[in-house]
């Protein structure tokens, strides 16, 4: 069982959200806050499409890298990308170097722009807020009936890389869940 931690300056913060500096930012000043916009939900998208086996930890440190390399994640910019972009950023180091992640990131832009109401409309349209507090890290599950949704309807529309797993990842990262535990000061605190 591992429940909410209290830190050194006395809150209480989910287990992963207590760790190493980066993380503690993370928890406390990002992940579950809601984001609406499509730049938004399209920097999410594909940071957590990039850390698909990889520590999260890995894309916080490179998170700086990928904005520079992705023109800020503006999706009408990297919808532009070509090959000479794809081998730019293959020889890039401050990212996290796959060649099918960065062409799904490229081909997502793509899609973003040609989806019928926009990405942040249709990622909310499967957000789940009141969803049960998880009091233990076993009650927060790997995906969920609205995450396969989510997935199912980006595939549709050409998007790669948004199996029901990294869909519920972007879901709790943009606030469409609340899965901060009970006991976490966080948890709440984004509605």
């Amino acid at each position: 069982m591992t429940t909410a931690i209290i830190g050194a300056d006395g809150l209480g913060r989910c287990p992963w959200g207590a760790g190493p500096p980066d993380y503690l930012a993370y928890h406390d000043d990002e992940w579950g806050r809601p984001v609406r916009d499509d730049q938004g939900l399209y920097e999410r998208l594909c940071l957590e499409a990039f850390q698909s086996g990889l520590s999260w930890l890995t894309i916080l440190r490179k998170r700086e890298g990928f904005r520079a390399a992705f023109r800020g994640f503006d999706p009408e910019k990297v919808a532009a990308f070509g090959p000479a972009d794809v081998e730019r950023l293959l020889a890039d180091a401050s990212i996290v170097r796959n060649r099918a992640k960065i062409e799904a990131a490229i081909g997502n832009a793509r899609a973003a722009l040609d989806l019928p109401g926009g990405l942040a409309a249709t990622a909310w349209r499967h957000a789940d807020p009141g969803a049960p507090a998880p009091a233990d890290t076993a009650d927060v599950p790997a995906y969920t009936d609205g995450s396969k949704a989510l997935a199912k309807e980006l595939k549709r529309h050409g998007f790669r890389f948004v199996g029901p797993t990294t869909a519920y990842a972007l879901m709790q990262a943009c606030g469409l869940v609340d899965d901060h535990l009970t006991g976490c000061h966080r948890r709440g605190a984004h509605a």
